[in-house]
């Protein structure tokens, strides 16, 4: 299973490009707009792809996004939706405003699509809608709980933080230095990036000025 492909984007053709890696030529099925979105010949480009195997056909699918990457492999997943459709469809229409449209029900905006009949919109919103909304709540979900990791990190350094402050602020409390002094010149230093030892040495450079 191939997640992304990198290297240097060597052909643009109808419906699909070539990316060299390594002296290897790979052939990547793209929508139009996202050939137009991929840089130019001789640079170095990374698509996502969808590695589609079959008894008579192995192809791969290029996307400038992961979202579009979704997106395809939700349509695909409908029945009678061809990757051939799919990529028509993310031509004409934005991941997020395809997601609005199956959650909405909004079978008028699906249709609008070239190759989505009336049928095909209602089978599509029939059999995506669910799927979408718990895809939606699963990255909520994972939103939130790097969230509360990135508060929880900063709680851990402001203690940890606070531990070198008073440890510091006693050692040179012994050396004959107020706690003010202390204080006013502690304020001076990154404690995110000095130990406690660090923090001792240069407070005493500091003071002794």
């Amino acid at each position: 299973m191939l997640a992304y492909i990198k290297g240097t984007l060597e052909m643009k053709m109808t419906g699909y490009i070539v990316i060299d890696v390594g002296g290897l030529g790979y052939k990547v099925f793209m929508s139009e707009v996202g050939i137009e979105k991929i840089g130019n010949i001789g640079e170095t480009i990374k698509v996502h792809t969808y590695y589609k195997v079959r008894e008579d056909d192995i192809s791969i699918y290029g996307f400038n996004t992961l979202e579009e990457l979704k997106m395809f492999e939700l349509l695909i997943s409908v029945s009678g939706v061809g990757a051939k459709t799919a990529l028509t469809m993310l031509a004409v229409c934005e991941p997020s405003e395809f997601a609005l449209a199956v959650i909405s029900e909004d079978v008028k905006a699906l249709t609008q699509i070239p190759g989505i009949g009336a049928k095909s919109a209602q089978r599509i919103i029939l059999e995506l809608k669910d799927k979408i909304t718990k895809q939606q709540q699963i990255e909520k979900i994972n939103e939130q709980i790097n969230s509360q990791s990135k508060i929880e990190e900063k709680m851990q350094k402001a203690i940890e933080n606070n531990d070198k402050i008073q440890e510091s602020t006693a050692a040179l409390q012994v050396l004959g230095y107020n706690k003010k002094e202390i204080e006013k010149v502690l304020n001076q230093l990154d404690k995110n990036e000095l130990s406690t030892e660090e923090l001792i040495k240069k407070g005493l450079n500091l003071l002794g000025k």
